[in-house]
């Protein structure tokens, strides 16, 4: 077959595969390879047939890649609360360009919130945009601009805030604003609610619809922050890879653990703070005993008036213990002045520093140069490459060796993420990392693990 489908088009093809005739629709792609047609199907996955395998098409629409003028109008409800949107970009405010394939962060936050009328009866939305970014293009200057929104928010009277967000390092973001808005001891004016999607808004089997709803809810009826809960921010996803009941995870204790899953985001040493089940057009919020009990025990927190910000410029760092870990690399990357060095240890926090065979100089030669490092107050901080379980360096004689020799971390038993992003906190606010890290500023530390 000479002539092929337009791109852009919608069209119904009949063709020949090894189970026999089938029939798709869908939107006419640029094609995988010579000699063949692309397809983009509606439940949002592709297929690609050689074009001797099509018997017949016909075409059934043409889409036009421009998209409409939004009228989208902040809802009126003056009994609704008031909920700002913070819009960054990533998959939740992406879509598919039909010309060339590619999932692109095009959304603006106005088209996400005309898209979702039904988010106009949960609370009086506002929209801010930063920046149409994935969010593995995120650094702390994108943190500082975040912090600054969320706390003009609440200056205006919001009561709460959606951050919409790519999923790639969302948990990052999550603990940087946590510590930012509770990290001295307070917490923030309301809720506020970090939210992404796993997949981009116009495909069939997108979370982004339930997971938006879900976030501006919460913010706009969920419980106040303690700020010493680990609740200072929240993550909000699907909790299965079924619709309906979505998990509020602590921007402290999640890290997104599935590379495409719905329910990629998972709590670390942790269980999620809350539930939320869609009931109707609503959600009801069942939270977690035990952050139940916590919110019942803590000690009241006052609001945070000037949450703390990041020292753009910061370097940190980071490495994995194994056997590809050698001295000469830590020392060329020090060497360009880095202000901390985080190792991921395997197991409690081990690194390959001992020779008990006198066959791995390697072993030696990095001991001595983690030695160098922290003889030069360049803090080092071990981690937990096993994601889940505390960094306990007293079990073994090869942890107690590593806190002799000065390397921190023993006690940690925070997402690794968190840990980092704690480390990076705690240098842009001049304060020693070796009394800060292993105290527990706002429920980033599960002690319960080393009972």
């Amino acid at each position: 077959m000479e002539d092929l489908p337009a791109l852009g088009e919608r069209i119904s093809v009949i063709v020949e595969t090894l189970n026999g005739t089938g029939t798709h629709e869908g939107l006419v792609l640029p094609s995988a390879a010579p000699k063949h047609l692309t397809m983009k199907l509606d439940n949002g996955y592709n297929v690609n047939y050689p074009t001797s395998a099509i018997q017949s098409w016909t075409v059934q629409e043409r889409i036009e890649t421009p998209m409409a003028e939004t009228s989208f109008e902040p809802s009126n409800a003056d009994h609704l609360p008031r909920v700002r949107l913070i819009h960054t970009g990533g998959t939740i405010a992406s879509k598919v360009d039909y010309i060339t394939g590619a999932v692109e962060a095009k959304f603006e936050p106005e088209e996400m919130m005309e898209a979702i009328p039904e988010l106009a009866s949960i609370a009086q939305l506002e929209a801010v945009k930063i920046g149409n970014m994935f969010s593995d293009d995120i650094r702390p200057q994108h943190w500082n601009l975040m912090i600054k929104a969320c706390d003009e928010a609440f200056a205006d009277g919001c009561r709460g805030v959606v951050i919409s967000h790519g999923t790639d390092t969302l948990h990052i973001t999550s603990a940087a604003l946590a510590f930012a808005f509770a990290g001295t001891g307070g917490r923030p004016a309301g809720p506020i609610a970090l939210v992404g999607s796993q997949r981009s808004s116009d495909r069939g089997s997108s979370d982004a619809t339930e997971n938006l709803l879900a976030a501006v809810h919460w913010a706009a009826h969920g419980p106040l922050p303690t700020g010493h809960a680990s609740d200072a921010t929240v993550v909000i996803m699907h909790h299965g890879q079924s619709d309906g009941v979505m998990a509020v995870h602590s921007g402290l204790a999640v890290r997104k653990l599935h590379s495409s899953r719905r329910d990629a985001f998972q709590s670390v040493n942790a269980q999620p703070l809350a539930r939320m089940t869609l009931e109707g057009s609503s959600f009801e919020i069942s939270l977690n005993t035990g952050y139940e009990q916590q919110r019942a025990d803590g000690d009241e927190r006052e609001v945070t008036q000037r949450p703390t910000t990041y020292e753009e410029r910061q370097r940190i760092a980071q490495f994995v213990a194994g056997p590809w870990l050698h001295a000469e690399h830590i020392e060329a990357v020090v060497g360009t002045g880095c202000q901390g060095v985080v190792i991921h240890g395997t197991g409690l926090g081990h690194l390959p520093i001992d020779d008990p065979q006198k066959d791995a100089p390697e072993n030696t030669a990095l001991w001595r140069g983690l030695t160098r490092c922290v003889n030069r107050n360049l803090p080092v901080v071990i981690i937990n490459q096993c994601i889940h379980g505390p960094v306990d360096m007293h079990v073994y004689s090869k942890g107690r060796k590593q806190i002799s020799m000065g390397l921190l971390g023993h006690g940690i038993s925070s997402a690794p993420e968190t840990t980092i992003t704690k480390l990076h906190w705690t240098l842009s606010q001049n304060k020693d990392p070796v009394n800060t890290l292993t105290q527990n500023l706002c429920g980033e530390h599960q002690n319960n693990l080393f009972e």
